[in-house]
């Protein structure tokens, strides 16, 4: 009988290993660049923005893909009311240009998918390319009668359900409801009085 041999591989710098994992403080800095260099400077004033403005990620759903030390893709999902029904927000998402052929955006995508499911949440929604999302079973079959802050694309407004029914019923704005992030508090030097 002949022994059948693995071929050998050699890897190269582009299959470098990545690791998904959940975001550090110390990823804070470098997630900014990466999503001002995958969005542009002017990703502050979307509409999906003002769904993220002031608020706290929802606990364990705020991801970070680490390639060689490096973070080279985030993702956060954010609580949020669609039209009266607890829901999710996606977004954004985003992967450093360099690495967009290794396949850290979707790992991403079904590794946040299942940790809400994981955590019990009904259904996710998010702003999108319907062709790419639909891979994750996202669609606009349920979004119909919602609506944003501001202006959006109507067939780019899709949403998964992890529980049938979740969004039965959902019509009128999506609003933020997660947790507000803490303000710093600023603490000044006693000065002392003259007496």
């Amino acid at each position: 009988m002949t022994a059948f041999r693995k071929p050998q591989v050699a890897l190269t710098s582009k299959a470098a290993p990545f690791a998904i994992r959940a975001e550090r403080a110390a990823d804070v800095a470098a997630r900014e660049v990466l999503l001002d260099a995958s969005f542009g400077e002017n990703r502050h004033g979307r509409t999906c923005q003002r769904l993220r403005d002031g608020r706290a990620p929802a606990s364990g759903l705020a991801l970070s893909a680490v390639r060689e030390g490096t973070l080279v893709g985030t993702v956060r999902l954010w609580h949020v009311s669609a039209g009266g029904r607890p829901a999710l927000v996606l977004g954004p998402l985003a992967v450093d240009p360099a690495c967009r052929e290794l396949g850290i955006g979707a790992a991403l995508m079904q590794q946040a998918l299942a940790a809400a499911r994981a955590r019990g949440h009904a259904a996710v929604i998010l702003l999108g390319d319907a062709p790419y999302y639909a891979r994750f079973g996202f669609s606009a079959e349920r979004t119909g009668a919602l609506m944003l802050p501001g202006p959006f694309e109507r067939d780019r407004l899709l949403a998964i359900e992890f529980q049938a029914g979740a969004l039965d019923g959902a019509e009128g704005m999506i609003v933020p409801t997660g947790a507000a992030l803490a303000k710093r508090r600023v603490v000044r030097p006693l000065q002392a009085h003259a007496a």
